[in-house]
């Protein structure tokens, strides 16, 4: 078992929140045919999407974690902690959509492999250059460090920016039809 986002309707109503039909979902089956070849792992990311309204995010959760700074983000905890249901609102579809979308356009000079090496470099860069940019340095540093292993070796992500782009998709189309996003463990 993993952690699923099931896209559902905003705001709930009565004690629960209402799934999304996976017909709001549909064309990604369109967009999974659409990938490349090589590109399974975005293509089965997305044929799921457009079959069950969900994406499951357990193996993205570590990488979108660093993307944003924060802790479960994914997990939706603080909304958990303010409104005792684990879900992220339509704004912060938006929000995470947004950031994956960067991500990805400052990812395009690396390549379609997304590594640890390729993250480092893209939010180093993204950092280079702002107001505070030594200190945000630092902390940038010390988040990467703390994703190594005892033996100091990176983690093995492997994404492609097309899996990464098909996700952030799912959360733009949340917020854009005004869904929320429960998080299911």
């Amino acid at each position: 078992m993993g952690l699923d986002n099931v896209a559902v309707q905003w705001p709930r109503t009565g004690r629960f929140y209402d799934p999304v039909a996976p017909a709001e979902f549909v064309d990604f089956a369109d967009l999974a045919e659409k990938l490349p070849l090589h590109a399974g792992p975005a293509a089965t990311l997305a044929d799921h999407v457009a079959k069950t309204g969900t994406v499951r995010v357990t193996g993205y959760t570590e990488l979108v974690d660093l993307l944003f700074g924060l802790n479960g983000v994914l997990f939706a905890t603080d909304a958990a902690a303010e409104d005792e249901d684990p879900v992220i609102s339509p704004d912060d579809c938006a929000w995470i959509a947004g950031g994956l979308e960067r991500f990805v356009v400052g990812h395009a000079e690396y390549g379609d492999e997304i590594t640890f090496e390729t993250v480092s470099a893209v939010l180093r860069k993204a950092l280079e250059g702002s107001r505070l940019a030594e200190q945000q340095l630092r902390w940038l540093q010390s988040r990467l460090d703390a994703l190594r292993d005892d033996a100091g070796n990176a983690p093995q992500w492997s994404y492609s920016i097309s899996e990464l782009d098909v996700l952030a998709k799912f959360y733009r189309r949340c917020a854009n039809r005004g869904f929320a996003v429960y998080a299911d463990f």
